[in-house]
């Protein structure tokens, strides 16, 4: 890699900028959990078993997807980091519908288990206010607008970090985009690890307590 690439890859951000991207996707998560895919997907006898082909077939799409628009290098490359994520989102997000309705789940899918289900392996603490562990049962607090704009911001300052790390590869012909399509491959895969493990369990929706706030 030449010392240009290097210097161009490795720049440090202003917190400025930083806290622009971080607020930016913020909103945009907000908006994106708002739109709850339509799946044809019906309950299964063995969801677990038939939640397989649909996750090898999604990871596969968004390594594909992640991949290729990651191969323009240079500034040209840095313009699709965003695109490459809503790409990727909307790809999980069919998926976490598509397993809820392979446990006949799908009727009751809520944004506050749609935003759990895409992002617990990344921001685990970024949702402590929209869901709640109780031995086997699990309850998801049915938040206001307020609450689950809060939690996507704090989810878009890890997610910023994310593709800031991740614009190293916008400068890497070819071995960035495999690496870059490797991740997609393996976070979508974590995304439904997470919501098979939900939807495996009882689910309960409740009201956001106010105390406190």
């Amino acid at each position: 890699m030449s010392n240009e690439v290097v210097k161009a890859a490795s720049f440090p951000v202003p917190a400025k900028t930083f806290d622009t991207v971080a607020q930016k996707l913020g909103e945009t998560i907000l908006d994106f959990i708002g739109k709850i895919p339509f799946t044809n997907k019906r309950k299964a006898s063995q969801p677990s078993v038939e939640a397989r082909t649909l996750i090898r077939a999604a990871a596969s799409k968004a390594a594909l997807t992640s991949g290729s628009l990651a191969l323009p290098i240079g500034p040209l490359g840095m313009l699709t980091l965003i695109p490459d994520l809503i790409a990727v989102w909307k790809i999980q997000a069919q998926l976490v519908a598509d397993i809820a309705a392979l446990y006949g789940k799908d009727a009751a899918l809520t944004r506050e288990q749609m935003i759990y289900c895409l992002f617990r392996h990344l921001a685990a603490q970024a949702l402590r206010d929209v869901i709640v562990r109780a031995g086997e049962r699990v309850l998801i607090r049915s938040a206001s607008l307020g609450v689950l704009q809060t939690t996507a911001n704090r989810i878009g300052v890890h997610v910023a970090q994310k593709v800031i790390g991740k614009s190293i590869s916008r400068w890497i012909p070819i071995a960035g985009a495999l690496g870059v399509g490797a991740y997609a491959y393996f976070d979508t895969h974590q995304v439904a690890a997470t919501a098979i493990e939900l939807f495996e369990q009882d689910v309960d929706v409740g009201q956001m307590s106010t105390e406190g706030r």
